[in-house]
């Protein structure tokens, strides 16, 4: 079984499916009589994406992703077939290498005490100022 690597994973080819399809936009002749443009299908079941990848995977992907676990790159940038197909591979290595990098987990922090001090002392800095300000000539 052949396999394509994708953003540094292995991927069997019977998951991933290309459509090409009549370009939108300016073009002339070219748009109207040839399908050009590359639409890739990568099926996550067929693929073996499972785990914290998939769930990244298909957050990233939002709406390309299908009711049937596929996730549709649709590239129609260049005039071949070829190269929208190499495009739409790049774009879909793309979106696997963001979802391979696992986010770090945050760790909860702190102000100091120093900064607590600052905070504080600069709001009551504030409240003299404005307490200043008052009407100007009334003795109370």
């Amino acid at each position: 079984m052949a396999t394509i690597d994708i953003g540094g994973l292995a991927i069997p080819e019977r998951a991933l499916t290309f459509k090409f399809v009549r370009a939108s936009g300016p073009g002339g002749q070219n748009v109207n009589k040839v399908a050009t443009a590359a639409q890739c299908r990568l099926d996550l079941d067929a693929a073996g994406i499972e785990g914290g990848l998939r769930r990244r995977l298909e957050a990233l992907a939002g709406k390309r992703l299908t009711v049937a676990g596929e996730i549709v790159v649709f590239c129609d940038t260049h005039r071949t077939q070829a190269r929208n197909r190499e495009a739409a591979l790049m774009r879909l290595a793309a979106m696997i290498e963001e979802a391979a990098a696992e986010p770090r987990p945050r760790v909860a922090t702190r102000p100091s005490a120093r900064a607590r001090t600052r905070r504080l002392e600069a709001k009551r800095q504030r409240g003299a100022t404005k307490r200043l300000r008052g009407p100007v000539g009334a003795d109370e």
